[in-house]
């Protein structure tokens, strides 16, 4: 007896087109009430998530007690030079008050890449959370050790570049 359709042996032929109709794993498929064990999230995006939303915490403290509750930067208060993070968190309480104009003024480059971060941080920690809760399993955002250390690289050396050009004027 031989087996038909996508899941027949070919034996040194060129599979059925069929075969290549499901090109999504399993694993990165949504699935509804899981079980089995929940896969922990990375650590950085724990730190990464405990950064923001310190952050929006200092930024909304800067905020009530009108500007005089702040992280002061060392780099700033011993050379007088703004380092690429010098801003953020008067940014930030821009943004708290819907100051977008102020906010891009204080700190751009925190500005563009702040909301891309969180999104991503967000969305790993809503789907880790659903997972936790049984709820929903929604396919988790990966990358390779290369890409990740190529992508903080890049940050890095945008973030140094940035430091060097505000402080040209």
């Amino acid at each position: 007896m031989q087996a038909t359709g996508p899941t027949a042996q070919t034996h040194g032929r060129i599979p059925p087109v069929e075969s290549y109709l499901c090109a999504v794993s399993v694993s990165q498929s949504v699935v509804l009430r899981p079980a089995g064990p929940v896969q922990p999230l990375d650590r950085r995006v724990w730190g990464l998530s405990a950064v923001g939303v310190g952050g929006f915490a200092l930024a909304g403290l800067y905020q009530l007690s009108g500007d005089r509750i702040g992280v002061p930067c060392i780099l700033h208060a011993t050379t007088g030079l703004n380092c690429p993070l010098c801003g953020s968190t008067r940014m930030a309480a821009a943004l708290l008050r819907g100051d977008l104009d102020a906010a891009w003024h204080f700190n751009p480059v925190i500005l563009v890449l702040g909301p891309l971060v969180g999104v991503a941080v967000g969305y790993q920690v809503l789907a880790w959370s659903l997972e936790s809760l049984r709820l929903v399993r929604l396919p988790r955002l990966s990358m390779s050790p290369r890409v990740a250390d190529w992508l903080i690289k890049g940050v890095i050396a945008l973030l140094v570049v940035y430091g060097v050009a505000r402080n040209l004027n």
